[in-house]
């Protein structure tokens, strides 16, 4: 693409730790070695994964830090408005499910022809239940938003196919109307981090085997079911629980960690920006969500090599695992069955993934999905 032609926006909130600034940072590091102009529109362009964006791709920072919440979000309405009717890019691309109703209203104020791609990460029915107890009647208008704009965008793209048809529903669109692109994972890049050294002790050679977990520490992530499991896997074998990444939860789980007497045994060393060479030497990664969107990291695990157990949550871990075909799928909420699963993977039954079956997860597949949904492939 010559530089005379209309870029291709990227819209974020922050350039902060998360599932979705990676897998969009992933798509656009991608698309700028294809040679394709690039925006990223950033509502705040503060945080760690600052550093990773190419230098030639121009960065718009609004300067306006945002909440996951409809009346913070629409505060960069006007400015993204602005944006689209000076600069005129080719495609919007939207991650963030309250920021996809700001890209819709800044397209109709803007009276813009922008290609608009709305991508859509979690579970809207779950989202809204959280929404409700948090924040009451002022986020009821954001249904009835999302119903008006999401149908209205010229792509709706899901990150995983039972999430593609809850939205259908949630949306009252038809069948088939929400596209499914798979989030890009797997790349050299992913291969060759996970080689490299961890100095965390626990890992070195001779030590118990170390369990994994990774995430913010939210409460959808339900930390507290897996270190409970994880004391029931201790009192049979000897092994160790790491768990990678920071949030609100913290304190909570140190003080269970306490309560249940495994401080010489569980670690929340925080977050790292390379949590593959973790994921390789791990003994196996346990996801114990009560909901994804597509659970980026057990594609990450079975990229490595790595086992897997994990809830059988909507949406994707079992579309990722072939539901069961590739990992140990369990309840919800269930310790005592994810502390089965993992003896089970600890005794040596684990289950080897066939290289094709991975191909749907790359980051070249990925990027030419997403390059012929925007008119360039």
């Amino acid at each position: 693409m010559t530089q005379k032609q209309k870029p291709i926006a990227f819209l974020l909130p922050s350039f902060q730790q998360g599932g979705l600034q990676r897998v969009a940072i992933n798509l656009i590091k991608q698309l700028h070695q294809q040679g394709v102009r690039l925006d990223v529109v950033v509502a705040s362009g503060k945080g760690a994964y600052l550093t990773e964006i190419p230098a030639e791709i121009r960065i718009i920072d609004f300067h306006t830090p945002i909440e996951d919440r409809i009346a913070s979000a629409s505060r960069v309405t006007l400015p993204l408005a602005r944006y689209l009717r000076s600069e005129k890019p080719q495609a919007l691309v939207s991650n963030l499910n309250v920021f996809n109703v700001v890209a819709g209203m800044a397209k109709t104020l803007a009276m813009s022809p922008v290609n608009l791609i709305l991508v859509e990460h979690t579970s809207f029915s779950i989202t809204y239940e959280k929404r409700q107890k948090h924040y009451g009647i002022r986020e009821e208008v954001l249904p009835i938003l999302r119903r008006w704009f999401y149908p209205r965008a010229d792509a709706v793209v899901a990150v995983s196919k039972g999430l593609a048809q809850e939205l259908e529903t949630y949306l009252r669109m038809k069948p088939g109307a929400v596209q499914t692109i798979y989030n890009p994972v797997i790349d050299e890049s992913l291969l060759l981090k996970a080689k490299a050294s961890v100095e965390h002790p626990w890992f070195q050679l001779g030590e118990p085997p170390v369990i994994l977990g990774v995430g913010r520490l939210s409460q959808e992530k339900d930390f507290p079911t897996l270190i409970r499991a994880f004391a029931l896997v201790r009192q049979v074998k000897s092994a160790r629980l790491v768990i990678l990444g920071e949030g609100k939860e913290r304190s909570k789980l140190n003080a269970l960690i306490r309560e249940l007497g495994l401080e010489n045994d569980v670690g929340l060393p925080g977050f790292t920006n390379n949590p593959y060479s973790y994921l390789a030497r791990s003994a196996a990664f346990v996801l114990s969500s009560y909901r994804e969107g597509l659970p980026t990291v057990i594609i990450e695990s079975i990229a490595v090599g790595t086992p897997v157990v994990s809830t059988d949550c909507p949406n994707g871990p079992a579309e990722i695992l072939a539901n069961g075909k590739y990992g140990e799928l369990v309840a919800v909420g269930d310790s005592q069955a994810i502390a089965n699963a993992i003896l089970k993977v600890l005794s040596g039954e684990s289950k080897s993934v066939d290289s094709s079956w991975l191909e749907q997860f790359t980051l070249a597949t990925s990027t030419q999905n997403y390059l012929q949904l925007i008119g360039n492939g």
